[in-house]
């Protein structure tokens, strides 16, 4: 019953840590509501889209006396801004951005209202969004279980760890198994089919998802070689766990592949 109580602590911390980073993350759509001409919208505005089409950009406004504009340019440049008139559809008025190599961003902001003045839907802050190749389904759901699985295992080794009446050990071995597929077989195809490039964390870059998962299986493989010859090791384990934990907390895809229009 105790350890069935624990794997359910573990689990539990797990998912809540997963859906933290999936809410924070820079690829979840940017949600809000804004009132325009006395009537209050809701927008759900998209930052992640596949390069093999444009993306369509929806707000639902059911007074068809009001229009809407799009604005985009290319992230980081100093290109103009280019302007496109939202369409009606029905309740809806649409526009699209125009699909990108993989790994580029558009900086984006849509305009609302009944003339000339119309209302940005988040400020004068702009929406980026980031295209990608398309992953083989496959291939993501198999990575996106291993790490969620290493996640898991990390934080029942940790509690193991901090039981002197449990050998974590063996909880030690699996969580390294799964990150290492996980991160280092599965996360590598990913990035391959998304942004064309197998690793771009340390040395070749500071892609931030690349080096955490670096950075993380650093620290169980120190404290792999710490538990050798049977010792418990578990302040190290404790050490690797609470790095894991704090490390997966960081938003995925921050500081991720980001192509240089410049270059």
């Amino acid at each position: 019953m105790r350890n069935l109580l624990l794997w359910l602590l573990a689990l539990a911390i797990t998912l809540a840590s997963a859906f933290y980073q999936r809410l924070t993350g820079p690829t979840y759509p940017v949600k809000g509501k804004i009132t325009v001409a006395g009537e209050e919208f809701s927008f759900d505005l998209p930052r992640s889209h596949e390069v093999t089409s444009d993306c369509k950009v929806a707000v639902k406004a059911g007074d068809h006396r009001l229009g809407g504009r799009l604005e985009y340019k290319r992230h980081k440049t100093a290109d103009p801004w280019t302007e496109v008139s939202m369409t009606r559809q029905a309740d809806w008025l649409v526009g699209h951005l125009p699909r990108q190599p993989m790994a580029g961003k558009l900086a984006y902001r849509v305009f609302l209202g009944n003339g000339p003045e119309r209302v940005s839907l988040t400020g004068e802050r702009p929406v980026v969004i980031r295209f990608k190749g398309a992953v083989p389904a496959p291939v993501l759901i198999a990575h996106i279980i291993s790490i969620f699985l290493a996640m898991m295992f990390s934080t029942r080794t940790g509690l193991a760890a901090a039981d002197r009446k449990s050998n974590p050990r063996k909880l030690v071995l699996w969580t390294v198994a799964l990150l290492f597929i996980g991160g280092f077989i599965l996360g590598p195809i990913v990035q391959k089919y998304a942004f064309g490039d197998w690793w771009t964390g340390f040395p070749f870059g500071f892609d931030l998802t690349d080096n955490k998962t670096l950075i993380a299986m650093a620290g169980w493989i120190v404290a792999l070689v710490a538990g050798r010859r049977g010792r418990p090791a578990r302040g190290w384990i404790l050490v690797a766990s609470v790095l894991m934990l704090v490390i997966f907390l960081i938003p995925h895809s921050l500081l991720g592949s980001e192509l240089k229009y410049t270059e």
